[in-house]
């Protein structure tokens, strides 16, 4: 292969000359991106700054990156909009969270029940374990009111004759008193749960009534 020594050589000047040219460029253009590079921020007095270094509170007060232009290439939240984004985030958690768990109970809802009469009837029955109890702890109370009414007779017997009463009395009517006590609180708490399952219950039949309408 020959090869023209004459023109070779103004080529390779101009291969080079073209590549020098081209590196020359970018580096301007590296070297004017860099200089054009401005931050603009507000103070905590609300005044507004720009600066081609960014503020030492840059990432807690924000701020905007510039480009030459003057447009916005890059921002940075400050401290009270994180906070704001991050609240409003974990309040969209809480919302998927509690719509994720009415789904599961409205499946549960119409995988357990047919009808309303059903839903009636699995709220008698809870009813009743408390109905139950109620009835137990009053007749117990009525035994134990007795017993205390009794004790407390004697006692009374025994300080209007000016006699000492013996430790063993004064313990029985604590323990019956105690016990009184404890059974009326039985009773109360019960009928709050009757009262909590009706209420239940009647939510149940009307989201049930919503499910099955549809």
């Amino acid at each position: 292969m020959q090869t023209d020594k004459q023109n070779c050589r103004p080529w390779r000047l101009t291969v080079q000359h073209l590549a020098f040219s081209t590196l020359a460029v970018t580096l301007l253009l590296t070297a004017g991106s860099a200089q054009a590079q401005m931050y603009r921020w507000v103070d905590g007095n609300g005044r507004v700054h720009y600066s081609d270094t960014a503020p030492t509170t840059y990432r807690q007060s924000g701020g905007a990156e510039l480009g030459k232009q003057g447009n916005v290439i890059k921002r940075t939240q400050s401290e009270a909009e994180r906070r704001a984004e991050a609240a409003r985030a974990a309040e969209q958690k809480q919302l998927q969270l509690e719509q994720q768990k009415q789904a599961q109970l409205d499946r549960a809802l119409t995988q357990t029940y047919t009808t309303e009469a059903e839903i009636d009837l699995a709220r008698d029955r809870a009813l009743e374990h408390h109905k139950l109890a109620i009835k137990g702890a009053e007749i117990r109370s009525k035994a134990v009111e007795a017993n205390l009414a009794e004790v407390n007779a004697r006692i009374a017997a025994i300080e209007k004759a000016g006699r000492k009463v013996g430790t063993g009395l004064i313990d029985q009517a604590d323990q019956a008193a105690r016990e009184s006590l404890e059974l009326k609180r039985t009773i109360l708490n019960n009928g709050e749960a009757m009262q909590q399952v009706r209420e239940k219950y009647a939510a149940d039949k009307v989201r049930f009534r919503e499910l099955t309408a549809k």
